[in-house]
């Protein structure tokens, strides 16, 4: 599937002029950016499409520790990828993604929902579309760092002090400190290096 060049998120930094059509995400459309384009047009490993597919192919690729399969896979924000032996992970600068090189081993990621399977099983549920059954004490709104074996390295509570990446929104990629959390009304003020904002919690995750 393709999209126009007009039509695609404006979070990616790829020129809005160009050939007409460009490719669309195999999921996460609207907050995610295809490996085709970073690997082509961000770390321009590659010049053209079918290169892409051979270098995945070939099982050089990872995201978040595991081999990609289709060039088509949407990263999103934080997912850390891996190539020609160097590793990069995906942030958010002036409302457009880019690659930065990491030494991360985990990937952070927000505790949205959980659900009790018995005594000692909980599955939660993580705002990139993983689900992990897990016997930890864990709160929805806090959020975790996993180990690319799929394994929780740290909680990372969701408080007063905790340093936060806005995940949505306006304010989508600006990092900041919460100053005050307001329970009853499910937001947060967040003191950023531009300015103190006031956010739903659902918008914000813990780093």
């Amino acid at each position: 599937m393709h999209q126009t060049r007009s039509e695609m998120p404006k979070t990616w930094p790829v020129p809005r002029k160009g050939t007409k059509y460009i490719a669309v995400a195999s999921h996460n459309k609207a907050t995610g950016i295809p490996l085709l384009i970073l690997l082509r047009d961000i770390l321009k490993i590659a010049k053209k499409r079918k290169e892409v597919e051979k270098i995945i192919r070939d099982g050089k690729i990872k995201v978040n520790g595991k081999i990609a399969r289709d060039d088509r896979f949407a990263l999103g924000l934080l997912d850390i990828l891996e190539v020609d032996g160097k590793s990069y992970k995906l942030v958010l600068e002036n409302k457009k993604f880019r690659l930065e090189e990491t030494k991360d081993k985990e990937k952070i990621t927000k505790i949205i929902g959980k659900k009790i399977l018995n005594k000692n099983k909980v599955q939660i549920n993580l705002n990139d579309g993983r689900n992990i059954i897990s016997k930890e004490k864990l709160k929805v709104g806090d959020s975790l760092a996993i180990n690319f074996e799929g394994k929780i390295s740290r909680i990372i509570e969701l408080k007063e002090n905790s340093k936060v990446i806005v995940i949505s929104g306006s304010h989508i990629g600006e990092e900041g400190k919460v100053e005050n959390i307001d329970r009853k009304k499910k937001t947060a003020e967040i003191k950023t290096q531009k300015e103190k904002i006031n956010l739903d919690l659902k918008r914000v995750m813990a780093v």
